[in-house]
C-alpha cells in the first residue's frame, strides 16, 4: 500500500502510465489499480 501511496502523490507532479497487455480493460487489473490510486488521492487525466 505503501507504493500506492507514493504512486498516487507523484501523479499530482508527474505524468506516467501503467500498460499492459490485456485486450479488455474492465476484465484486467488496470481498473482495479486506477480505483485503488484514486481512493489514495491521485490526479487522473
Amino acid at each position: 500500500m505503501r507504493l500506492l501511496t507514493l504512486l498516487a502523490l507523484l501523479s499530482k507532479n508527474s505524468h506516467f502510465s501503467v500498460g499492459c497487455y490485456c485486450e479488455c480493460e474492465s476484465r484486467c487489473h488496470r481498473s482495479i489499480l486506477r480505483e485503488v490510486l484514486k481512493e489514495n488521492g491521485a490526479s487522473m487525466e
